[in-house]
């Protein structure tokens, strides 16, 4: 009972902090699998810790309340805006490129110092996991540890399904813990949620983003007197937009400094050019602007989709020209890609893509933002296929960043379509939109435009080349032609400080010939790779949505619950059998991809997929469990586990150059170059099961198989 209330606090607790940090600190926003990294380094060398130091356990509360104080008070250290200091990724509002080396060390010294308190926590949070696995019988004890992390896997589901705040996130890791250790200490656990209560201050949390409404506090859009009021609307501590009233009355009321006649063209822009004005689509439709737009300009319908539900909700509520409640609107909260999929019958005269910038990532698994494969190529042709016929295509998006992100988005457009769009520079929160018609010109555009605008041919000549995003490289915010020093330096220090904290605790000789575990190594290195490829493959299949990052989480420990249920009734004497059909699932995901499986119906997209995906986890796990049944240094084994696992984090961010495709065949190689070590070896497993020979595989988070 003990073990499986530590390991659902564990994953709790992971979760928790992983959304916490990122409302918090913007940067970990960006970067929220820098919270998975630490968690999985900390609880391995807890686990192994547990075994001779079991009260170490109590020195969780007072490290979880350390680091709830930082972020509690994040906004007053200044760690809130800390910017990430690497001019190769473009964050809204968050240019540091012409910091100096002063601001740039601490930079990384702090993004270092929180990375390592993360680990602390997982540390001593999972000390009792490994006292209890030198107790039980090691396969019993595995199972009730992937029994825990599954069901900290459904109460984190159930407390995002209900847009709960970060006092319940922290509550649902925390009081178990409590629970177990009811000493003094555990004060500080309650002194924890206290501050992540406190740090709420208002704001709204839906399960992608904290959402903080404030009123607009521009001068360029002063409050009308007899109109309602309008709002900003911020999440993850960055502007997102504004809930601003661009009626006609508005409009023609407004002062001549007003920036509301510039607003009102830039969202009418799509709408009034179009030809005709029966049906529109909005894309990225938050609160209702773009929306707004399509009703003053007499469309029939307007189709709605958002993938925020709490957004969607605050344009209901309060939008000032309140579109959601015209009849004309059909609201879906889903991703777009997703929509489009989903039905593949639909055509509009307008499809038009707001200004969706997203601040947050889709999952902690992997480097993308929610939004990055609604521009790539796939991506935009897949809303080209839904334009009737004389439509129009329109993508709007704020190019602050530079030339640069003008040219990506006109490379993208022009090979998915097939024409090369009419480029509108409005200057609207730096605003450029994107205008793509079977008969559309540059002189049809003036002609139906209300007002001037500069068409910035100009931009479309950036040194050095800008690469096209696509589904295998959709990384939209990187700068191209920059080196990113800043990841190579933090990486680098994170894995030169998780080397020697492994050796700390499982000795200094854990690296040496006679002690470091090279195959193990190796499967935890593959085994995260293998994961990131389920989160953004099955994105694609059905949505960049918190359910199904919630349905791959649920469905690697279903995976891993297996796989051990399975080596207990017939374990495994000769285990490089195992290697060929993990291989060829792999291979499989790499030929097929997501790409292939698009194009079949809904359900036997979800049925060939799960499948798919579900394959190699069962038989990397098979595998992994039989190598730790036989291990002859148990703690050596976990030890080269867990920083296989840590490398294997680091290693996802090659995707960012070489694509996620290659990542599959990294995996591969990784899980080939254990087979080799294996097969040299000549080890073998025996037939008879021993119980007596620890597990300790620390799958709380997620099996490090």
């Amino acid at each position: 009972m003990t073990l499986g209330a530590a390991t659902f606090a564990i994953l709790a607790l992971e979760l928790a902090l992983i959304r916490w940090t990122g409302a918090q600190v913007r940067v970990f926003a960006y970067f929220s699998n820098l919270v998975l990294i630490a968690v999985f380094l900390g609880m391995g060398l807890g686990v192994a810790l547990g075994r001779k130091h079991p009260a170490l356990f109590k020195w969780t509360f007072p490290t979880l309340f350390a680091l709830a104080a930082l972020l509690a008070f994040s906004d007053r250290i200044g760690l809130m805006n800390l910017g990430f200091p690497d001019p190769s990724i473009s964050l809204w509002g968050g240019d540091v490129s012409n910091q100096g080396i002063l601001q740039f060390l601490l930079a990384v010294g702090i993004v270092l110092g929180l990375f390592w308190l993360i680990a602390a926590v997982f540390l001593f949070a999972a000390i009792p996991v490994g006292w209890w696995f030198e107790m039980l019988p090691p396969l019993r004890a595995y199972a009730v540890d992937l029994l825990g992390s599954l069901l900290g896997v459904l109460a984190m589901t159930a407390i995002a399904a209900l847009y709960l705040p970060p006092l319940a996130w922290l509550a649902a890791g925390v009081i178990p813990l409590m629970l177990i250790n009811r000493g003094w200490w555990a004060g500080f656990g309650a002194a924890a949620i206290a501050l992540a209560g406190w740090s709420q201050q208002g704001a709204l949390f839906s399960p992608y983003n904290r959402i903080d409404i404030a009123d607009v506090g521009q001068p360029e859009l002063p409050p009308q007197v007899g109109l309602p009021p309008e709002y900003r609307l911020s999440v993850n501590r960055d502007f997102h937009q504004y809930l601003l009233n661009l009626s006609d009355r508005a409009v023609a009321e407004a002062t001549d400094e007003s920036a509301r006649p510039l607003a009102q063209a830039a969202y009418n822009l799509p709408f009034q050019v179009a030809a005709k004005s029966a049906g529109a689509l909005v894309l990225g439709a938050g609160t209702g602007n773009d929306v707004a737009a399509a009703l003053r300009l007499g469309f029939n319908h307007v189709t709605c989709v958002e993938i925020d539900p709490v957004i969607l909700r605050l344009g209901r509520d309060l939008h000032p020209e309140q579109p959601y409640a015209d009849p004309r609107t059909r609201l879906i909260n889903n991703d777009a890609r997703a929509y489009f999929e989903q039905n593949t019958a639909d055509q509009y005269d307008v499809v038009c893509y707001g200004l969706v910038d997203s601040h947050a990532m889709f999952s902690a698994m992997s480097t993308l933002r929610l939004d990055n494969y609604l521009y790539t190529v796939e991506g935009i042709r897949s809303g080209w296929r839904h334009v009737a016929p004389g439509g129009l295509l329109s993508v709007s998006f704020s190019v602050a960043a530079g030339a640069w992100m003008v040219e990506r988005l006109n490379n993208v457009i022009t090979e998915a379509t097939g024409r090369a769009p009419v480029i509108v520079g409005h200057s609207y929160n730096h605003g450029v939109t994107f205008l793509v018609g079977e008969n559309l010109t540059l002189e049809t555009v003036k002609s139906r435009m209300a007002f001037p605008v500069a068409v910035p041919i100009g931009m479309l000549d950036p040194k050095p080349a800008v690469r096209t995003p696509t589904d295998d490289w959709p990384f939209l915010y990187l700068r191209p032609g920059v080196i990113p020093y800043a990841y190579l330096v933090v990486i680098g220090l994170l894995l030169i400080t998780a080397a020697y904290g492994v050796q700390r605790v499982f000795g200094k000789d854990l690296l040496t010939a006679r002690r470091f575990d090279l195959p193990l190594f190796l499967m935890g290195a593959a085994f995260l790779l293998l994961e990131t490829r389920m989160v953004t493959e099955l994105s694609l299949l059905f949505g960049s949505t918190w359910v199904v990052n919630a349905s791959v989480f649920t469905g690697v420990l279903a995976m891993a619950l297996s796989a051990n249920a399975f080596v207990m009734m017939r374990p495994s004497a000769d285990l490089r059998p195992w290697f060929a059909p993990l291989a060829l699932s792999l291979l499989a995901i790499w030929w097929l991809g997501a790409g292939a499986l698009n194009q079949l119906p809904l359900l036997a997209r979800g049925i060939l997929g799960g499948t798919l995906f579900a394959l190699p986890v069962f038989f990397a796990g098979v595998i992994l469990s039989n190598l730790l049944r036989r291990a002859s240094h148990v703690s050596s084994a976990l030890g080269s586990n867990i920083l296989g696992s840590v490398v294997g984090g680091c290693l996802e961010y090659l995707s960012m150059h070489a694509g996620l495709r290659k990542m599959t065949l990294l995996a591969l190689a990784l899980y080939l170059a254990a087979y080799l070590v294996i097969a040299r070896r000549k080890q073998e497993l025996p037939v008879a099961v021993d119980d007596s020979a620890p597990n300790l595989l620390p799958s709380a988070a997620t099996p490090e198989s």
